[in-house]
């Protein structure tokens, strides 16, 4: 089903360097894909990826100026 299993919110926030509290708000806001299983959230490699690129100040690939 998955390549890689889906990430906790404190992996998510161990992995992005800030606190759990700011991956919940991203959540909560809909800036952040996640997945609610049980009590707890969830969120796929490729969610993160997204977010991460979307958030980027400038598009993959394209050098600095």
């Amino acid at each position: 089903m998955f390549s890689r299993p889906m990430l906790t919110l404190h992996e998510v926030a161990d992995l992005l360097k800030v606190k759990e509290s700011t991956v919940r708000t991203w959540i909560h806001d809909g800036d952040l894909r996640a997945i609610k299983l049980g009590r707890d959230w969830r969120v796929t490699h490729g969610d993160l990826e997204s977010f991460v690129d979307a958030h980027a100040n400038r598009p993959p690939g394209e050098a600095p100026a």
